[in-house]
């Protein structure tokens, strides 16, 4: 775990919210563990356990809180600071890879044995992947049978349950509960409103501060129209997943996201959560690393103006890695800030979406939006799409060719030296394949020295350049990538204000 025995007991005497998922409570006298936020009685010392998931604890006889109902907290951010197998791991059991390929499944991907893999996660963790994705299914059931009026037979599918039995053993083992009765204690969170068939609303909880604007805004860049769009103040796009696809629209709220969401198949409920969850870096612990960040004097000031900002994540890795070569196609202006294209590359991706993505409907049923083009589609239309690009459409279609063949898998089980290295063989320069590692993987401590945008950044907040800013930014490990995106907000800032002079001073000059 992230923090010690000692500390955790700490944490849980003071109810601090801040470590909600990070951990959970085994309380031997009851035989429930908790979240440490929990406002019942704290229990004595001696009388607790820690474990670093719920899975561990479910595993060890306990059983969840009823009243402060551990699974649903925001995720640990260990599993990004974390790149080794257990860390990698439990990325993939989060968007359902064991519930469609299975343990073996998992083992491959991972380049372990199934022995190996279940040793390694039972010594790390307290549970193998077989726990690990048992819990997961029990804490997505919990969320629809709270959040939605579907039946339960539809509730173990979407969950990822084989059987209805075993959706109702798991439950009472879990919560201590049949499911009619946790449908009828958390009544009053399912929301009134009549949805269409398929449509859910759902609560994405993450840890304050949370910078909101920049996360659902321009942080994401230029939104490519018809995949991408504003809803006030939110964020909508499409998603394509394991077993079909969906339509997701996303507002901030005090503590969470809330989030209308459209799928094709409810059972790619969990991969769309997970994924929705990583490209808002929800699971993210913004005091430490504002702590972190904001006792360098340099950054000392926008910590305090943008606290609690996100490191912008990927929903796709196809989608991401063809942003990172547009973007490192065009001219460098922008540098790797994790808005995508701009200018002529988001052009160019606003064109390969329109003319080769798959046409949906929307949330509201009458309109169409559009999914992002599969490698395939991509491999055999770059070229078509694109004529007179110079190198990019080629680049496009051998990076395709590259995941179509399996030479390239871009998801978030992958090492990230290894991912970085096959980008590379795929014909991504240096900073696109780090771009796209940084994004897929999460990595919290990754940070892109060549990129311009960045270097731009130090140097209007004062900081120096080339290897002096290399060694400058080693006092602010483990969450570099969160200080360059300070760094890329400061040059995009600055580069807007610009702008704004400029266009002023255009409008209002006299004529000559």
């Amino acid at each position: 775990m992230l923090v010690t025995s000692q500390q955790a007991y700490r944490a849980v005497a003071s109810r601090d919210i801040r470590f909600d998922g990070c951990f959970v409570t085994g309380v031997r006298s009851t035989g429930i563990y908790c979240r440490p936020s929990c406002p019942a009685r704290t229990p004595k010392s001696g009388n607790v356990e820690f474990f670093a998931t719920a899975a561990a604890a479910q595993q060890a006889g306990y059983r969840a809180c009823r009243r402060c109902l551990p699974d649903a907290v925001p995720g640990s951010p260990e599993w990004n600071l974390r790149a080794d197998l257990a860390g990698r791991a439990m990325r993939l059991v989060t968007d359902g890879l064991v519930e469609r390929e299975g343990v073996p499944g998992l083992a491959a991907r991972l380049g372990y044995s199934t022995r190996q893999l279940t040793r390694v996660l039972t010594e790390e963790l307290g549970a193998g992947p077989l726990a690990l994705a048992r819990a997961h299914r029990a804490h997505t059931a919990r969320l629809l049978i709270a959040t939605t009026e579907l039946n339960f037979t539809d509730i173990a599918y979407a969950a990822g349950f084989t059987s209805l039995r075993q959706f109702n053993e798991t439950v009472r083992e879990v919560f201590a509960t049949n499911p009619t009765e946790l449908r009828a204690r958390t009544t009053r969170r399912r929301s009134p409103e009549g949805l269409p068939a398929g449509t859910l609303r759902l609560r994405l909880p993450m840890r304050l501060p949370f910078d909101a604007p920049g996360t659902l805004g321009f942080r994401l860049g230029p939104a490519v129209e018809g995949m991408e769009w504003t809803t006030g103040n939110g964020y909508g796009r499409t998603l394509r997943l394991p077993h079909g696809h969906g339509v997701a629209e996303l507002t901030s709220r005090t503590d969470h996201l809330a989030v209308t969401l459209r799928l094709t198949e409810l059972r790619d409920l969990g991969s769309a959560v997970a994924r929705l969850r990583r490209l808002f870096d929800l699971d993210c612990d913004p005091v430490a690393v504002d702590e972190v960040l904001g006792s360098d004097p340099a950054l000392a000031g926008t910590v305090a103006r943008t606290p609690g900002v996100r490191l912008p994540g990927s929903a796709d890795g196809t989608e991401t890695a063809v942003r990172a070569l547009l973007d490192e196609a065009g001219p460098d202006e922008s540098g790797f800030d994790g808005a995508g294209p701009t200018g002529d590359g988001h052009t160019g991706l606003s064109r390969l979406v329109t003319e080769l993505g798959e046409r949906v409907p929307a949330l509201d049923g009458t309109s169409e939006v559009v999914l992002f083009p599969t490698a395939e589609a991509l491999a055999e239309g770059a070229e078509r799409v694109l004529p007179g690009s110079g190198g990019g459409a080629s680049a496009i279609r051998g990076l395709a060719t590259a995941l179509t063949s399996g030479a390239l898998r871009v998801d978030e089980g992958r090492d990230g030296a290894e991912l970085r290295e096959e980008l590379r063989g795929a014909g991504l320069g240096e900073r696109a394949a780090d771009h796209v590692s940084t994004r897929v993987l999460g990595e919290p401590d990754s940070f892109p020295l060549p990129d311009r945008a960045l270097r731009r950044g130090a140097g209007l907040l004062g900081l120096p350049d080339g290897g002096a800013l290399l060694d400058h930014a080693r006092q602010w490990s483990p969450w570099r990538s969160y200080a360059a995106v300070h760094l890329w907000r400061a040059a995009r800032s600055a580069r807007h204000a610009t702008n704004h002079e400029h266009h002023t001073e255009s409008t209002t000059r006299e004529p000559t």
